[in-house]
Formats: structure tokens, C-alpha cells, sequence
């Protein structure tokens, strides 16, 4: 077997001095990094079943922080705050304009803050990365992909119309032909060895849709019609919000709009 051939290289330690160091000679061949091409398309995707969305409000977040900065007795000796439903349905929206400030209000107060926000074009939207983790859970739960971070390494879904308020992930904004409406549920809430029921007021859109666009690196694994079809597969047997079909539920459910439709 012939040897390996090696090249002398000089370099200079950290104390200035200059060593001399045999590395093999294919170490030094340069690698030449190609650049991939990335194909675009928008979609439309329209809602089949009503969209059920909860936002972490500002209260939320804040209870949260306090909780954590609570001894185990401090929890135990915390008084409950009472439930103002029409306010905890407004703060789980994702608003994309300012949303009224209602809470501690009186009822009636609340739904006149609330009818002005719509009437002064309110608009909400809802997180863009939902679609793409629900493309991806269906192609692997169908037996396309054995390895869902490749696939999430390939291609990006982005809105066509977004923002980003108050957290660092997009929304794409929802267009809705009528305002949400208030979902009354009972959920149960707590460890799973001591669950207990609870009640939750959440935000329904009864028609959605939302514009997307799709970017794909061309690696030869995947076309642009084959996410497609995958931002499709993911509406029918995942979709996205509460109560969606992942979650046994029925809402949440979307198609892509395609062309004649």
C-alpha cells in the first residue's frame, strides 16, 4: 500500500514561535460550497372548521412569573382572583391592532370597548409556525418522512401578510369576514394524577383564511408541489389552535386554495 502523502506546513504558536507541522495532503484541497437554489410560491389556505385560538395574555405571563418566584406555603395561602370571562376572551386573541383594555371593567363597559375595536378595523392574527409543525406532524405520522428535522431544515413558511407584536414569533394576519366569536369550554387543568375542571373563554373564528408563502431549498428530496401538498395534508389531519384534530378535537381543520376553486 503506497504511503500517504503528507505537505509540510509552517504555523506560529501563541508564543510566537514558528512550528512546523505534516498534515495530510487532501486536508489542504479546497471545498468548493455551491449555492442551492430556493424556489418560492404564495398559498391561500381557507378554514373548513372554526378556528380556536388561546394567546398567553399579559396576566398570564405575569401570574406565571409570579408563581415562580413563590415559596410552596405563599402558593398555598394565594387567593384566587375571580374570573371575568369576557375579559380572558379578549386577551386570548392574537391582536394584531391595539386590544382594548377591558379587564376589571364592568360587562356591559367590556362589550362596548370590545364592538368599538372591531368597528375601528380591528385585525388578529394567529402564529405562522402552526402550519408548518402541522405539515410536518402529518407527513411523519403518515409514514412520508422518518426524521422530522431534516424536513424542518428544508423548507420555511412565512406570512404574506405578518407582524410581530409583543413576542418574537410572526403572525400571519387573519382575514375574517365576521368578529370572533366567545367559546365557552370546560377543560381540566392541573397534574394528571389530580386533574380538575375548569372553564376557559376563548376567541372562535367562524371563516379564516391566511396568505402564506413557502420557500424551499432545491436538494432533489422535496418539490415545491410536495410541500404544498403537505401544508394541505396538515390542515385534514392535524390543523392548528384548541381543540384541533391532533388533540382529538374538531377545529382548526384547513385546505390550500387551489386554482378553479
Amino acid at each position: 500500500m503506497a504511503a500517504k502523502k503528507k505537505i509540510t506546513v509552517e504555523t506560529e504558536n501563541k508564543n510566537g514561535e514558528t512550528e512546523v507541522m505534516e498534515l495530510p495532503e487532501r486536508a489542504t484541497e479546497r471545498i468548493e460550497i455551491k449555492k442551492v437554489p430556493v424556489e418560492k410560491v404564495r398559498i391561500k389556505i381557507v378554514g373548513d372548521t372554526p378556528l380556536l385560538v388561546h394567546a398567553w395574555s399579559e396576566k398570564i405571563k405575569k401570574q406565571l412569573l409570579t408563581d415562580m418566584q413563590m415559596t410552596k406555603r405563599e402558593k398555598k395561602e394565594k387567593e384566587h382572583e375571580k374570573k371575568d370571562p369576557f375579559a380572558d376572551f379578549v386577551e386570548a386573541a392574537y391582536w394584531i391592532t391595539p386590544m382594548p383594555e377591558v379587564r376589571g371593567k364592568p360587562v356591559e363597559e367590556q362589550i362596548k370597548l370590545f364592538e368599538k375595536a372591531i368597528e375601528d378595523g380591528a385585525q388578529f392574527g394567529f402564529p405562522t409556525i402552526a402550519f408548518k409543525k402541522a405539515a410536518i406532524t402529518a407527513c411523519y405520522s403518515a409514514g412520508y418522512i422518518k426524521s422530522t428535522a431534516l424536513m424542518r431544515r428544508l423548507f420555511h413558511v412565512n406570512a404574506v401578510h405578518g407582524a410581530h407584536v409583543g413576542s418574537s414569533q410572526e403572525l400571519a394576519i387573519l382575514e375574517i369576514e365576521e368578529p370572533p366569536e366567545c367559546s365557552e369550554d370546560v377543560v381540566k387543568v392541573g397534574p394528571f394524577s389530580n386533574r380538575v375542571p375548569d372553564l376557559r373563554y376563548r376567541p372562535s373564528f367562524r371563516k379564516w383564511s391566511v396568505e402564506l408563502e413557502l420557500s424551499l431549498i432545491k436538494t432533489g428530496m422535496f418539490t415545491l408541489e410536495d410541500i404544498v401538498n403537505a401544508i394541505d395534508m396538515g390542515g385534514f389531519m392535524n390543523g392548528v389552535g384548541e381543540w384541533r384534530t391532533e388533540k382529538d378535537g374538531e377545529f382548526g381543520a384547513y385546505h390550500v386554495l387551489r386554482k378553479g376553486e
